[in-house]
């Protein structure tokens, strides 16, 4: 199941404006803000489609899928790095997006960004 999908743009309010329009239809719309150079889009309250400011047209995506506890991800990334992925942060409390917010990011053979999250507290 996935958590949430990030993609890089590098106009921020050329996009905004766009995925304001595209996605009202499906009843998708902007519920979040990060600075000037990020924006999640959902259904009330999760935000599930999330697009970022990059300097330079991005090839490789990032993607979240839903681990049902922190043990989970701790397996998930372990496995990941065996089957040849690179690190690209271990598992652990990500303080900056919520208290409970436990993810670990992985590398793939092609570059883009694989994570593993769980919300939910220690048990």
């Amino acid at each position: 199941m996935l958590d949430h999908v990030t993609i890089g743009i590098t106009d921020i309010e050329r996009s905004k404006a766009f995925y304001d329009q595209a996605l009202q239809a499906l009843g998708i719309s902007r519920l979040y803000a990060e600075g000037i150079g990020f924006a999640g889009y959902g259904i009330r309250p999760k935000a599930f489609f999330w697009i970022g400011t990059r300097s330079t047209p991005q090839t490789g995506a990032h993607i979240a899928f839903t681990a049902s506890d922190r043990t989970t991800v701790d397996r998930f990334y372990e496995d990941a790095i065996k089957a040849g992925g690179r690190d690209n942060g271990p598992p652990g409390i990500r303080l900056h997006y919520h208290a409970n917010y436990y993810g670990a990011f992985v590398l793939d053979p092609d570059g883009h960004n694989i994570e593993a999250v769980c919300h939910s507290p220690q048990d």
